[in-house]
């Protein structure tokens, strides 16, 4: 029985010496432990193996599949992007991918002191290369998600004109990819026990982040004069301006077409 006010583990191995301390594992399956040699692993495991990739980052060579993972996340980011950039064309089928992959990057990189300090006043004993890890693969689960969503969010780039509803269509696919990653990340911390509930509070954070990351970085699908914004907005603030510049565009229009 554990000892008062230790995380709840999973069960430790059969074969673990009586009396013997164990090192807190993620999982008793064996496949678990084969290293992970390349990015098209990490991707399969990720997808059909995720408590792999979370077992691999307690190993010895963590940082080089977190590397793996950064790097699939900026390639998936770009392909991306460049669905995105191909609604307005010109200037955007370059600018475009490269604020997917900043955005992506700078969310990450703003959030993950909060998470490690959340982690540790929750409870956590991950330490800060395994924190660093499930960032890692939050990001690597939602670019491959976009992945997914890239074929079909061009069949729309390419018969819409509406700036307004190619936005909402991005905006659903990113808050998808965005609930599967946390929930890879809750994943993450749940061998041990969330006595404060600060993982959840980050998940917030990291969600408000990500949302105003689409308003620092505008323009990705319409045209501007300047390749990021000069005025600072919060993300309702731009989106309720959108709705309205919309409705009025759209207004202007029915009254032409009625003279």
């Amino acid at each position: 029985m554990n000892e008062p006010n230790t995380p709840p583990l999973i069960p430790q191995r059969a074969d673990a010496p009586a009396g013997q301390t164990q090192t807190p594992q993620l999982t008793v399956n064996p496949e678990d432990d084969i290293p992970i040699p390349n990015a098209v692993a990490a991707i399969e495991s990720i997808l059909r193996q995720p408590r792999r990739i979370l077992c691999q980052l307690r190993q010895a060579g963590a940082g080089r599949l977190i590397l793996r993972m950064v790097l699939v996340a900026a390639v998936c980011s770009l392909v991306y992007g460049g669905v995105i950039g191909t609604f307005a064309g010109g200037t955007q089928l370059w600018s475009a991918p490269v604020k997917c992959v900043a955005g992506l990057l700078l969310s990450g990189l703003i959030c993950l002191p909060s998470l490690y300090i959340f982690a540790c006043l929750s409870g956590s004993q991950a330490r800060l290369v395994e924190v660093a890890g499930l960032v890692a693969g939050l990001g690597m689960l939602m670019t491959i998600l976009w992945i997914g969503f890239a074929p079909v969010a061009w069949v729309f780039s390419q018969s819409t004109e509406s700036v307004v509803a190619m936005g909402a269509l991005h905006l659903a696919f990113l808050l998808v990819t965005i609930y599967f990653g946390l929930r890879l990340l809750n994943a993450g911390f749940s061998a041990h026990k969330d006595r404060s509930g600060g993982i959840k509070v980050w998940m917030i954070i990291f969600l408000l982040v990500t949302m105003q990351m689409t308003t620092a970085l505008r323009p990705w699908l319409g045209q501007a004069d300047t390749l990021l914004p000069a005025e600072k907005k919060f993300f309702i603030s731009h989106w309720l301006d959108c709705l309205k510049q919309s409705h009025e565009s759209g207004s202007n229009e029915k009254n032409s077409a009625s003279r």
